[in-house]
């Protein structure tokens, strides 16, 4: 057996362990946090906070008696209140029994139903939260675009000629007046592909007009984890100047061609800081959600594109960023929502639905690419775990809110021999998504 072939495989499997293993801690802290932070502030005391599962590595007990610990298996992690039985929050009948009245306040279910409630739902809440901020930060980070049709920065073609500057006002694109970015993306997208197009610019208090490089050049903005591009080697920046022999001008020509392709193998010519090399990938089917709501199944290869260049940005304020990010946390909850959806009533495939094996090839994809990246990526899993803790299903916070609900309307809670079935019920549903999940890792292209 050749060892040293073996290292490189290793090396990689450690890396994406290692990056699945980060942002699952962090995502499960964040969203036991909530639970343990909103049960403290309605009284219900946490006997262990637990980050993990198995034997326990390290630990320690606070001034209020709650134990935290750092356990062996990094796949999870869970809270423990007075009176539970297990992660799970199930009753300790025999516990609770011994406990006096007072006592039994401080426990998940001795409790008022409006604290139980809200510690419960605390949770998803946090995570849901935890993108908002991640967004926010990017925004504070990187800004916002302007509708200015300013030129911010310039993505770098291999053109000889006269090119946009950062500062440069877009006065004309092809003869046609820009008075906004929006135009300048509309009238940019109205003109036919081809090497060069006319502009006519305001720069240093002068007007300037000159034949520039095509306003959607074929450059990769973003390369997609587990894609074709992605494992081609691809990166953000790299400029396709030809597919299979033809040459390209624009982003569109490469959509066009890809997904026309049929799923047959491309060779794609790349240029990358002045080297030209190529490559050769295979477009892969994939669904997409459509602005109407659903879904459209096209041949991708993982690349996405824009603008030759990064409009002028602006810092929003606190409150619009608060919105921004609100808008962005529902577009992702809504967009999953969907994809869902669409895969229950057989409209799209089920391979769009991708366990730990997947999530941990996308962490170590997304690390791969920087440190902005796999922090976005955080936040598009953090989204999912709320989510999905939402879901009517008993184990996961959404089934204990329908047991709070049921409570409410009917004032009793269930008896405990209806929640132990109910309890098992969820645990073999659970567990069935995953088993289903994993199958697709290891059995989907």
């Amino acid at each position: 057996m050749d060892l040293i072939g073996l290292i490189p495989s290793f090396g990689g499997l450690i890396w994406t362990l290692l990056a699945f293993v980060v942002a699952l801690s962090i995502i499960v802290a964040v969203h036991e946090y909530g639970h343990y932070i909103v049960g403290r502030w309605t009284g219900i005391h946490a006997e262990v906070f637990s980050l993990g599962f198995g034997p326990v590595i390290y630990s320690r007990v606070d001034s209020r008696g709650t134990r935290w610990q750092l356990a062996a298996l990094p796949f999870g992690g869970y809270v423990k209140f007075l009176g539970d039985s297990n992660a799970a929050s199930g009753k300790d009948g025999e516990a609770i029994s011994g406990l006096s009245e007072a006592e039994r306040r401080h426990t998940m279910h001795g409790a008022p139903l409006w604290a139980r409630t809200l510690t419960v739902a605390a949770g998803p809440a946090f995570n849901f939260m935890m993108a908002m901020v991640i967004f926010i930060g990017m925004m504070m980070l990187n800004g916002v675009a302007t509708q200015e049709p300013v030129v911010g920065a310039v993505k770098p073609v291999p053109f000889d000629g006269q090119t946009l500057l950062p500062g440069d006002r877009i006065l004309q694109v092809a003869g046609k007046d820009t008075p906004d970015l929006e135009t300048v993306v509309s009238v940019g997208r109205d003109v036919p592909p081809s090497e060069s197009i006319p502009y006519l610019i305001s720069r240093d208090g002068a007007e300037l007009a000159f034949d520039g490089p095509y306003l959607f050049p074929p450059v990769a903005d973003g390369v997609t984890p587990q894609s074709a591009a992605y494992d081609a080697g691809l990166l953000p920046g790299d400029v396709i100047v030809a597919i299979d022999g033809t040459k390209i001008s624009a982003f569109s020509e490469v959509q066009s061609i890809v997904g026309a392709s049929d799923g047959r193998e491309l060779l794609l010519t790349i240029w990358r800081a002045g080297e030209v090399f190529d490559t050769t990938l295979v477009p892969r089917r994939s669904d997409l959600p459509t602005a109407e709501g659903g879904f459209e199944t096209r041949y991708l290869i993982g690349l996405s594109g824009g603008l030759g260049f990064t409009p002028e940005t602006r810092f929003p304020g606190p409150l619009e960023a608060v919105k921004l990010s609100a808008q962005q946390t529902w577009f992702v909850t809504k967009t999953s929502l969907s994809g869902l959806w669409h895969m229950a009533t057989g409209a799209i495939s089920t391979c769009n639905l991708r366990g730990p094996v997947g999530i941990a090839e996308s962490s170590a994809a997304a690390a791969s690419q920087g440190v902005e990246s796999f922090v976005w990526f955080l936040a598009m899993l953090s989204v999912a775990v709320g989510m999905m803790n939402l879901f009517p299903i008993p184990v996961l916070d959404g089934g204990h809110l329908v047991f709070h609900a049921w409570e409410a309307v009917t004032g009793s809670p269930p008896t405990d021999k209806a929640l132990r079935v109910m309890m098992s019920a969820g645990l073999a549903i659970l567990l069935s998504l995953m088993v289903f999940a994993l199958t697709n890792d290891f059995f989907c292209p």
